[in-house]
């Protein structure tokens, strides 16, 4: 059967082939309406692992459809305006899905959740996914320039962790079960495994400082918040970092046994026995 123009421009795209798509829609510039873009940036601060994919929503416009084809799992989050009190959650139950508004006069500057579930459906057809889930948060003010309230910024918040524990704890490499190693390297650098910089710095940024005989390597959400950077050294996804300066350049050149400190949520390295 012969293809139509506009079903061999879909094809020529390709699928992203990701395990979860996370799609954040509404406007950034109108305050609490920008929810769903912001709590993307959030994820993107902490951490994505390989197999998930993020998508602001607010500017990829009639893009998110595409970027579905592919995906296991879709998760959208976008504000509400039901006349709730300001960050009530709500999440969409699947049966709900199904009942989408028409395309009709569908614009970029009005496009929401159900805008790109019901674009996804017309452009993808059946390679658009089914497993969906909708998380919205009530909207309070959505003042031009304004920033989200705090009652959003709280629900933002409560539904990251519904969206790490659900959707991307299981795609996070997990610690080595035979034990913690890393490797300081004669020009100063803190190697680690790609297994242990994947499940505890995520984000590649990280604070280093030297403690009572130890290297303590505490992570932080995001480069934003300064630090030091996790570089890729290798295609293995192995990791390394300069902490010259932070051992007063006496730097312990060889392997050594390393523990996660899970009450302080750092990564500590005693510095003087090797293994």
């Amino acid at each position: 059967m012969t293809q139509t123009h506009e079903e061999q421009q879909i094809d020529d795209l390709g699928p992203y082939g990701c395990e979860v798509l996370i799609v954040g829609c509404g406007n950034l510039l109108r305050g609490d309406d920008g929810v769903g873009p912001i709590l993307i940036r959030h994820l993107w601060e902490r951490g994505i692992p390989d197999d998930a994919r993020i998508v602001d929503g607010g500017t990829a416009g009639m893009d998110v459809a595409f970027q579905m084809r592919g995906a296991q799992r879709v998760v959208i989050i976008d504000a509400s305006a039901t006349g709730a009190a300001p960050g009530t959650i709500y999440r969409v139950p699947g049966a709900e899905l199904a009942d989408l508004p028409p395309l009709q006069g569908l614009h970029t500057h009005s496009f929401r959740w159900d805008h790109a579930l019901a674009f996804a459906r017309w452009a993808l057809g059946e390679d658009c996914p089914d497993d969906v889930t909708v998380f919205l948060i009530e909207a309070g003010g959505v003042e031009p320039g304004a920033e989200l309230t705090e009652p959003v910024r709280e629900a933002m918040e409560k539904v990251i962790t519904l969206i790490e524990k659900e959707f991307l704890a299981e795609l996070r490499p997990t610690d080595d079960p035979g034990g913690l190693e890393v490797e300081f390297t004669e020009d100063g650098y803190l190697r680690m495994g790609a297994r242990l910089a994947g499940s505890r710095f995520p984000s590649g940024a990280l604070v280093a400082m030297a403690r009572d005989g130890e290297l303590w390597v505490l992570p932080l959400r995001g480069p934003q918040s300064g630090g030091l950077l996790l570089k890729q050294r290798n295609p293995a996804g192995d990791r390394a970092v300069l902490v010259r300066e932070a051992l007063g350049d006496r730097v312990p050149v060889g392997v050594r046994a390393a523990f996660w400190d899970e009450g302080q949520g750092v990564l500590r390295i005693p510095l003087d026995e090797r293994t």
